[in-house]
């Protein structure tokens, strides 16, 4: 298990940036790791612009002139991220905390297509059985628009280590959320939904190897859903999913899906759980109530998260959601009710806000890289082993 020895003697800065499936924006935060614990000292959001959310959507997928766009996307994102560290720099800079006291950047980047297990034509790739997944980012101009260093590629060293490249965030989930005495899960619901397991010790001490995996769609589905028939970005608390009936059926239909059947290590994304693979699952229920078809999207992101839950940890004694399902009340309804004897509550009951989780999780990852620490996980991620992950794009001083 990686772990970072704090350092209570002088503040220990980074800044973590994460834009995730959901497309609806950028987060980050500016973390201070030189106490007992991970401590977040400010935190700033930027929405995305509709067309550029919709580039990001058709970016997803094969398009015309993809490589010439996807380059201007990663530009654009880049100034959207600058503009979040220097609100962020903003709120320190009246506490007196200036840009070269922060050591680094975390940026993920925006995920535009995730194919771990696309190994292409041996002859080209040279018998390398190795994936791909892509982020755009452009790191180097964000580092040269905040005058800090970036650390950003996070994915790929563990994939060259024949892992699937993520999940990425379970190694901070173990740093923060666990406790030795029970067994705790930490449930992120971006875009797609991703588990993270922590063990609790058992009598002579130990504890198993921590998990992780993605689920399967978190809220993807649900807001492309809830887009085309409200013109609403997402189903707000889950009342237009609340105000449905579940179909069966369609459920059934959705729960067969091989994905959720899978072992794990596993991961998923845009590629697979998408509105034409929706479209697919809704052929002859086309005469069904759209908020019917939402409530059923609901139940079956619950459903696909509380089935791994009690599939790969029937243990666990409580659930810490984060990401933007959090927030919705008809999903954090349904989880409650597939896992009865679970307790299941928002990241914030323990001091980290829904919202904050993931790029957190980025800054935790760019002071791993700093210390030359490893932040992948071989149990989650399918790896041939621990690897310090990311590469460093310096800055070009102000």
């Amino acid at each position: 298990m990686p772990t970072l020895r704090q350092n209570s003697r002088m503040a220990d800065y980074y800044i973590g940036l994460m834009s995730g499936t959901s497309l609806d924006g950028a987060d980050g935060v500016l973390m201070d790791f030189s106490g007992s614990a991970p401590r977040v000292m400010y935190a700033e959001s930027a929405s995305f612009p509709p067309a550029f959310k919709a580039e990001l959507l058709a970016l997803n997928t094969a398009g015309a002139n993809e490589l010439h766009r996807a380059a201007l996307a990663a530009n654009q994102l880049a100034t959207v991220y600058a503009c979040v560290v220097n609100a962020l720099m903003t709120q320190a800079g009246r506490q007196g905390i200036a840009a070269s006291q922060v050591q680094a950047i975390g940026a993920h980047g925006q995920t535009v297509r995730h194919r771990p297990q696309e190994f292409g034509d041996d002859a080209l790739s040279g018998g390398a059985s190795v994936g791909y997944t892509l982020q755009l980012n452009n790191p180097a101009l964000l580092a040269e628009l905040t005058g800090i260093a970036v650390v950003a590629d996070f994915r790929t060293a563990d994939l060259a280590a024949g892992g699937q490249g993520a999940p990425l965030v379970p190694a901070f989930h173990h740093a923060v959320f666990a406790r030795p005495e029970r067994a705790i899960a930490v449930l992120n619901i971006g875009g797609i939904s991703n588990l993270t397991l922590l063990p609790a010790t058992d009598r002579a001490g130990e504890a198993s190897e921590v998990q992780g995996f993605d689920c399967g769609p978190g809220n993807a589905l649900m807001d492309f859903w809830c887009v085309r028939h409200t013109g609403q970005a997402y189903d707000a608390l889950g009342a237009w999913a609340a105000s449905g009936a579940l179909i069966p059926g369609l459920l059934a239909r959705l729960m067969a899906a091989p994905y959720f059947a899978k072992t794990p290590p596993k991961s998923t994304g845009r590629d697979l759980f998408n509105p034409t693979w929706l479209a697919q699952q809704l052929k002859g229920f086309e005469q069904s109530a759209p908020q019917d078809v939402q409530a059923t999207l609901t139940a079956l992101t619950a459903q696909a998260c509380a089935r791994d839950l009690l599939r790969h940890a029937p243990q666990t004694t409580e659930l810490l959601v984060c990401g933007g399902g959090a927030f919705n009340e008809e999903l954090m309804r349904q989880l409650a009710l597939a896992l009865p004897v679970v307790a299941v509550r928002s990241t914030a009951a323990r001091g980290l806000p829904p919202l904050q989780v993931e790029a957190a999780a980025f800054a935790w990852l760019a002071r791993a890289w700093h210390h030359r620490q490893p932040g992948n996980l071989r149990a989650v991620t399918g790896a041939r082993g621990a690897r310090v992950l990311g590469a460093l794009y310096p800055a070009t001083p102000l």
